[in-house]
């Protein structure tokens, strides 16, 4: 115990302290302070192995329990970090950002609730993909999800943090409709029409009256979020789509000024993902397979590598959900935009009801192959990720393309970078792929990463989502009007966690008592 990591200004005993109250109100089958846990809750794809280290974890399994364990946490000033499932791997897992944190883990609370009739759920943190995914089909409810391309995480987890999938209800934020949260004073607080205390309406009119707070506990440490309504997809008649494949990289602006336009007509209403090819092979190969020399892949290999899988520089794969013939009238327009665009290669695809079911992201189907590409250069294998917001143009998107390819081969590591469109934004989503075992590799990826960040910047882009080793350098990066955001963000929290007790340095908020801290990290 002598080496268990403490918040700043916390001795053992008082930790023990609170470990024993912990104990009292969860009892000890549901507290967590060996070696072994602490271990268990440490970031698996951490860039530094020394930051971040919890000093145990508590798991409540009801909201009386989350109440019992904040009021502990106050009564010893101790941070507390919630976490759903603590799969946002390359984001921090499991980890809290202030070492010596005692985890919240929340993935015990599994209810679900589901309304038939108007397509709406309600979950608690610890509801997987899989698990929903799994009821619905028990169920036999029409009705499909939206899933990331690592779907073994928490559908609440994944929405708080802004994740994404690939269905026209794939920016899974704005599904978030209704909100039940622990202050961290124990007060429960519903938001949106779920302030009143009869109202049907909770998970369908995501409003209410006054200030709007589903979207103040996105990504913030203002409570802990216990419920979460959100909508689901009613499942289509067809599903009718393109795969194309586009042979050089600078046929990304085409591809972006192609797809912008159908997107904000709302002719195509998914969320489609330009991806490069190291996206589609990392999956299917590794890198030692193909040489074994240093720094970033030649483009001789490259090409080996795109031929052998028969694929493009970079790939996309559109689809039109709903009635049928909607969807070939759609179709139709898709067909002839990316064909004028100069494709490699175009293959359609569809399906409607009655068909075997195609299991895919496309679909809805939780799926975890994507997490091969860890493996690509061998060893311990992690990654995390760069994500800056440009506008939906094809100019903006190779130039931004150009310059983080150029420091990928500065900094000796192999591209995998994709552009995923919004309505009228995209997020370049470049993955930083690394083997924990090479201390060489894992030695460049911090000033990398702090290079990207200020490259994006000095052009205007922005991260929307970030490690935890980055969140105070990302939060002040957002810097208009000398940081007047951040300071808003500060006094939310200072007047709703005095004791700064709820994920102290979540997204750069530290709260006043625990400041100093962040400035000094």
């Amino acid at each position: 115990m002598a080496d268990t990591p403490l918040p700043p200004r916390m001795t053992l005993a008082q930790l023990d302290a609170a470990r024993r109250d912990f104990e009292a109100v969860l009892g000890a089958s549901q507290c967590f302070f060996e070696d072994l846990d602490r271990r268990t809750y440490q970031d698996k794809f951490a860039v530094d192995d020394s930051a971040h280290h919890p000093a145990g974890a508590v798991a409540p399994e009801s909201l009386e329990q989350v109440q019992a364990v904040l009021r502990v946490a106050n009564e010893h000033r101790l941070p507390v970090f919630p976490i759903a499932r603590g799969k946002n791997l390359g984001y921090g897992g499991t980890a809290p950002v202030m070492a010596g944190s005692v985890v919240l883990d929340l993935s015990r609370m599994k209810a679900i609730e589901f309304d038939e009739e108007m397509g709406t759920v309600l979950v608690e943190p610890g509801v997987g993909f899989y698990d929903l995914y799994d009821y619905v089909q028990r169920n036999n409810l029409p009705y499909w999800l939206s899933v990331p391309a690592n779907s073994w995480g928490s559908v609440m987890g994944n929405a708080l943090d802004r994740g994404v999938g690939y269905t026209p209800y794939g920016e899974h934020t704005r599904n978030i409709c209704g909100l039940e949260v622990v202050l961290a004073n124990g007060e429960v607080v519903r938001t949106g029409m779920g302030a009143a205390a009869n109202a049907p309406t909770w998970q369908l009119y995501p409003f209410g009256f006054g200030p709007g707070w589903d979207q103040a506990f996105v990504q913030s440490n203002f409570g802990v979020v216990t419920k979460m309504g959100m909508w689901l997809m009613p499942a289509p008649e067809s599903l009718i789509g393109l795969d194309c494949e586009f042979d050089r990289p600078e046929d990304l602006k085409v591809m972006v000024d192609t797809i912008g336009p159908l997107r904000r007509e709302r002719i195509l209403q998914q969320s489609p993902s330009i991806g490069n090819w190291m996206r589609a092979a990392a999956v299917l190969t590794t890198r030692d397979e193909w040489t074994d020399e240093p720094g970033a892949l030649s483009d001789t290999v490259i090409d080996a590598i795109r031929r052998r899988f028969d694929i493009g520089w970079w790939g996309v794969s559109l689809r039109l959900y709903g009635r049928e013939d909607i969807n070939r009238a759609a179709l139709g327009h898709l067909r002839t935009a990316m064909g004028n665009a100069g494709p490699m290669k175009m293959v359609e695809t569809e399906w409607r009801q009655g068909d075997p079911m195609q299991y895919s992201t496309w679909t809805g189907t939780p799926v975890t192959f994507a997490m091969q590409n860890v493996n690509w250069y061998g060893g311990r294998g992690g990654h995390i990720g760069f994500s800056p917001v440009l506008p939906q143009d094809g100019d903006a998107a190779l130039a931004q393309f150009r310059r983080t390819y150029a420091r990928y081969q500065e900094y000796g590591m192999d591209y995998q970078g994709s552009f995923a469109f919004g309505e009228r934004h995209l997020t370049n989503v470049n993955a930083m792929v690394f083997n924990k075992d090479d201390r060489a590799q894992m030695g460049r990826i911090d000033p990398f990463f702090r290079q990207l960040v200020a490259d994006a910047a000095e052009n205007g882009y922005y991260e929307y989502r970030t490690h935890l080793d980055y969140m105070d350098l990302v939060a002040e990066s957002y810097d208009f009007n000398g940081g007047a955001l951040q300071r808003m963000n500060e006094s939310v929290k200072d007047a709703l966690d005095p004791n700064g007790i709820i994920a102290p340095g979540k997204s750069g908020i530290w709260g006043s008592r625990w400041r100093s801290e962040g400035e000094s990290a």
